[in-house]
């Protein structure tokens, strides 16, 4: 039996958003630096005639992906609740900037973390697999998902 590895990799992005109609001053548009860590387990190729030999995955693969299907949609854009009643405010912005995202739910950091693991799931479902990904929306509060509390 071959030894399953763990690698990581951490990207940083950064985002604007507002929790509508929350209680606190996060229901003011703001922004953070997000800190997104993807771990995956794997066996490592075991092929000594591939340069790639030894790698659960090339850094630079798992990095196209999370890019394309996370950090270039996410890094600079505001993310608001598309249930906000807030229409005319939302014509302003769309009509003024470019990466506006209206997400489904309030996008907090536990939201925002579970969608960016529904994102991820389809292209790490096996070898390497997807078994950890966190969140954080500042350096003190962040988000986790472990595959192993979700079998």
């Amino acid at each position: 039996m071959s030894d399953i590895i763990r690698v990581s990799k951490v990207f940083t992005f950064d985002m604007g958003h507002a929790l509508f109609g929350y209680d606190g001053p996060c229901k003011n548009i703001h922004g953070h630096t997000y800190r997104l860590t993807i771990t995956l387990a794997g066996v490592p190729a075991n092929n000594k005639s591939d340069v790639k030999n030894g790698m659960v995955i090339d850094f630079s693969n798992l990095k196209t992906i999370v890019h394309s299907k996370i950090i270039n949609l996410f890094d600079h854009a505001l993310v608001l609740n598309g249930d906000s009643p807030h229409r005319e405010l939302d014509k302003l912005l769309t009509s003024h900037f470019e990466k506006i995202i209206y997400f489904d739910e309030q996008p907090t950091c536990e939201n925002l973390l579970i969608h960016f693991k529904n994102l991820l799931l389809p292209e790490f479902s096996s070898n390497p697999q997807l078994v950890y990904v966190r969140l954080e929306e500042t350096p003190s509060s962040f988000a986790e998902w472990h595959l192993s509390d979700n079998k």
